[in-house]
């Protein structure tokens, strides 16, 4: 019973699996918050390389 018992608390196979879902919800959460500013930079991005690359193809 006791050595089942030391299984117990040195078993450390999931700590792995609720570290990453933490990470993957906070990182899902950053994006709801700052969806509006994501959206423009990524736009202002592509229109850069749109204006970029039609003046290099020119």
């Amino acid at each position: 019973m006791k050595k089942e018992k030391n299984k117990l608390g040195k078993d450390n196979k999931g700590m792995g699996t609720v570290e990453m879902i933490l990470i993957i919800v906070v990182l899902i959460g950053l994006v709801l918050i700052f969806k509006t500013q994501i959206r423009e930079l990524t736009q202002a991005i592509f229109e850069k390389i749109s204006v970029d690359s039609s003046a290099i193809l020119a």
